[in-house]
């Protein structure tokens, strides 16, 4: 799940996360890991442009800070960043960030990566908006090399090399840290394709899945990628038991049998993982329904 808090965009934050902090986060890191989560998220905004601020907020938590404080207090949940926006900063920047937190976890890091959206941003680092996909691509190349094994990475391409040039600690995880892709454009699509080791769908509806994951892997297969990727999903808002409040059309509520039947869809498209978010009143509302669902719902699945 998406880690409430530390990102609070109109789109999705619950109202009692303007007043919350770093308590709440840790009380939520420790419900997932309690009740047998596979991932905690957090996602990147460096700066958030006063056009944008009413809709997007300016929360947004870094992602490497926040998975590293929640990584001294958990032992088994996994931290996904859901996503870096990479193209930002060098690839070596990057690596040295994430191959620490993935050595400081104990090998628990899965880099979710994205192209970004706002130019601003952008524009604001020195980073190049207009050609932020091919960037990226290389980006992931490039990261690929320098997550690895390898004390002294190397690699040349388009726009970065570098070769001679030692980062330790290296990670824990090997032959090297997984990356995930996000995003549902075509160009996302491809590349989670051909480079990613998972992707992480955004916005899609239910109906539009199946066709978009046999897209993705008739281009892996063109690519002539072996390995097949983690396929996630982003489940609709939930809702275990009966709410006896207003949590929304869309919400899925009821019997955790309802909920796991509904659920098992995902599956039957070729999902592996489903990411999920709980409509709550507080961090007590939401980390009991992480609760309902890791002991009634999750089994059923």
């Amino acid at each position: 799940m998406q880690l409430p808090v530390q990102s609070q965009s109109a789109l999705y934050a619950e109202p009692w996360e303007a007043g919350a902090g770093p308590a709440e986060l840790l009380a939520v890191a420790r419900a997932a890991e309690r009740h047998g989560f596979a991932y905690v998220a957090c996602c990147e905004h460096v700066a958030i442009p006063r056009r944008l601020a009413s809709a997007m907020s300016t929360v947004w938590y870094d992602p490497v800070a926040t998975l590293a404080y929640l990584a001294a207090a958990t032992e088994r949940v996994c931290l996904l960043s859901h996503v870096a926006v990479v193209g930002l900063r060098h690839p070596l920047a990057t690596a040295k960030q994430y191959a620490t937190l993935d050595h400081l976890s104990g090998g628990r890091l899965i880099l979710g990566v994205g192209a970004g959206h706002v130019e601003e941003e952008f524009a604001a680092l020195g980073a190049d908006f207009d050609g932020r996909g091919g960037v990226l691509d290389e980006t992931i190349d490039a990261l690929k090399a320098a997550l690895g094994e390898e004390e002294f990475p190397v690699w040349e391409g388009e726009r970065f090399s570098f070769r001679d040039l030692g980062q330790r600690p290296r990670p824990a995880q090997t032959p090297r840290v997984p990356v995930w892709v996000g995003g549902s454009s075509r160009a996302a699509v491809r590349r989670a394709a051909v480079r990613g080791d998972g992707w992480l769908p955004q916005g899609d509806p239910r109906e539009a899945l199946p066709a978009q994951i046999a897209r993705l892997r008739a281009l892996r297969a063109q690519a002539g990628v072996e390995e097949p990727p983690v396929i996630g999903a982003i489940a609709e808002p939930l809702y275990v038991g009966e709410p006896g409040w207003h949590v929304g059309r869309r919400t899925l509520s009821g019997k955790p049998e309802r909920i796991a039947e509904s659920l098992r869809a995902y599956a039957a498209m070729g999902v592996q993982q489903i990411q999920v978010r709980f409509r709550s009143r507080s961090v007590s509302e939401l980390t009991d329904q992480m609760a309902a669902f890791g002991d009634e719902v999750a089994p059923l699945l």
